[in-house]
């Protein structure tokens, strides 16, 4: 049996998109049963104590809760818009028929419906990137209506929760962009995507692991300033200067 070069499409590619999906399903049962094990579980620790701080004062400081919230949209947005773009880039191109990857010097299978698979999961998961940052900044917003919204008894859980699934989103179209950027190295045919899937679940595990202890946040209330009482102050009086 003669092996042909494109053989190694049906092998590499499936077994490197599997190692990914079996790190992300060990990355999801790390958050859900030892969240303090990861950057994520740490991260949504400090924003739980952040929003209950901030609903707890007796003045809130609005202005820097929106500041902080206000930062996170924009980045949300500025990467929704990047991958919308290359989401219509890829598209102009599946509808250009361009035969740039179809090149010999690739060690792959360059065939047209091989190529039209790899354009549609490439447009798929920048198009998934682009859904879970509009959902990102959507729950942002919605959290500085909460803040915002004055005199009102709103409960912090509903804060922490909107804070916390906005960077829920956030971080699943994160991992979108991982995804695509295999899936890009793809057309350089399956060797480089196979090196670069198990390249990326190293970074990833060692960017992943968190082995900082959850800080337990505190108040720092100031000691007041004791003042010496003057009452225990003695001083010398007139007659004992004069015994002297």
């Amino acid at each position: 049996m003669i092996f042909h070069k494109e053989y190694l499409d049906l092998v590499l590619v499936p077994c490197g998109l599997l190692i990914m999906f079996a790190y992300h399903l060990f990355l999801l049962y790390r958050c859900l049963k030892l969240p303090h094990t990861t950057v994520i579980g740490f991260e949504n620790n400090d924003k739980k104590d952040w929003v209950e701080k901030i609903m707890q004062a007796e003045n809130k400081d609005v202005k820097t809760a929106l500041d902080v919230l206000s930062a996170n949209v924009s980045a949300a947005t500025f990467l929704a818009s990047v991958s919308l773009t290359l989401s219509s880039l890829i598209g102009a191109w599946i509808a250009n028929n361009s035969n740039i990857f179809q090149s010999e010097l690739i060690y792959g299978d360059t065939r047209q419906a091989t190529m039209s698979i790899k354009f549609i999961s490439l447009l798929i998961c920048f198009l998934l990137a682009f859904a879970c940052f509009v959902q990102s900044s959507r729950c942002f917003i919605h959290a500085n209506y909460l803040i915002s919204t004055p005199d009102t008894d709103i409960p912090t859980k509903y804060v922490e929760l909107a804070v916390i699934r906005g960077g829920d989103f956030w971080s699943l179209g994160l991992r979108a962009l991982y995804f695509a950027t295999t899936l890009l190295l793809w057309f350089f045919g399956p060797i480089p995507m196979f090196a670069t899937s198990v390249s990326m679940v190293f970074l990833l595990h060692y960017l992943d692991t968190n082995t900082n202890p959850l800080h337990q946040h505190r108040s720092s209330v100031k000691q007041p300033f004791k003042s010496v009482d003057q009452t225990m102050i003695r001083t010398p009086s007139d007659a004992e200067y004069l015994d002297r």
